[in-house]
């Protein structure tokens, strides 16, 4: 029951999501076997957005510990309302309205009316969409492991030297650099520049949110610290969910043409992977298992990676969520092992 508590409204937000793909189902095919294929469609995107986001709440969690009880109910809040609205609704339409040079009303009446063309068009924005979101995680995975102050290694051999060359300012930043011009150079003569100059983008929003935190540091005597702390993460949070959710909102677009239908599945995930990181914050998860982090960030590693590939050949979403799960779990067992063979240790 003290579990089941963290998961109340994701529990309501499943009900209320399943009846209402139910009810889209039957509206448009006024058929009982119509109801439950929409509702199945739901259920199973709401399992893939969990399965690719388990590593985003350990993330998330990681951030969220330092925040205080006001900001990690805005994250709940206002956090799940820009993941629905926002990502899942909003920023498809967007891309879609952009590459198709329409209005935003004529983007959603294209997507209501003619959903096979919306998916056409948005699918055919995916290498900018991977390359962006693609290389915002990749500095998130990097920026991890090049850590010169960083004292705890899961994979020793492999992150001491990545902790060694961080004294190289800017060492990550060049590994994500030469990384886009490789993939670029890959790609056909036309999708090359877009997925190079899409990559940049991504690496100066990472950039950019990190500047905004140090700003925030540098007026703290005008601004409350906690504030301060709380608006920084919370901006800091809502780009890394955004980062992680592109390759599932086009991923989706394999089960379901319909954009309401896709919004419902993955948003029921992203309430689950919000109520996933307080959990894990309030209980000092991270804190019990010495490696669980470690594996969360390789994961995202292996996602960013993928995201790029992606752009070469499909890559089944099942597959990315799958070598996530993997890494997470091995991260928790040698966790578990350390715990056994340093019973003694207060040493997260």
């Amino acid at each position: 029951m003290a579990t089941l508590r963290y998961y109340t409204w994701a529990l309501a937000v499943t009900v209320a999501g399943l009846l209402l793909g139910a009810w889209i189902g039957w509206s448009a095919e006024g058929t009982l076997s119509g109801a439950l294929s929409v509702l199945f469609i739901c259920a199973v995107l709401s399992v893939l957005e969990i399965s690719l986001s388990f590593d985003n709440a350990i993330v998330n969690a990681k951030i969220l510990k330092d925040m205080d009880a006001v900001w990690r109910r805005r994250f709940l809040t206002w956090g799940i309302l820009i993941a629905v609205f926002g990502m899942r609704i909003v920023f498809p339409l967007a891309i879609v309205a952009v590459a198709a040079s329409l209005d935003p009303w004529s983007a959603l009446q294209l997507a209501i009316r003619q959903p096979h063309e919306y998916a056409r068009i948005l699918t055919e924005a995916h290498v900018g969409i991977a390359a962006f979101g693609g290389t915002f995680l990749f500095m998130v995975g990097l920026s991890y492991f090049f850590d010169a102050e960083k004292r705890v290694h899961w994979i020793g051999a492999l992150e001491k030297r990545l902790s060694r060359v961080a004294v190289v300012q800017g060492a990550e930043v060049a590994v994500v650099l030469v990384t886009l011009v490789l993939f670029s150079r890959a790609l056909p003569a036309q999708e090359g520049p877009v997925f190079l100059e899409a990559g940049v983008w991504g690496l100066l929003t990472f950039l950019a949110v990190g500047a905004l935190g140090d700003i925030m540091d540098a007026t703290q005597e005008q601004m409350d610290v906690v504030h301060k702390a709380g608006a920084a993460s919370f901006l800091y949070l809502e780009v890394l969910d955004a980062s992680f959710s592109f390759d599932g909102v086009i991923g989706a677009f394999a089960l379901s043409n319909n954009l309401f239908v896709i919004a419902i599945g993955l948003g029921i995930g992203a309430m689950y992977v919000r109520s996933m990181t307080v959990m894990l914050v309030d209980r000092g998860t991270l804190g019990h298992y010495r490696f669980l982090e470690h594996g969360a960030f390789y994961a995202i590693l292996v996602l960013a990676l993928i995201m790029y590939l992606q752009t070469l050949a499909h890559i089944p979403e099942v597959l990315t969520g799958l070598i996530g799960a993997t890494l997470i779990g091995l991260s928790l067992w040698s966790s578990l092992v350390w715990r056994r063979r340093n019973p003694d240790s207060d040493e997260s």
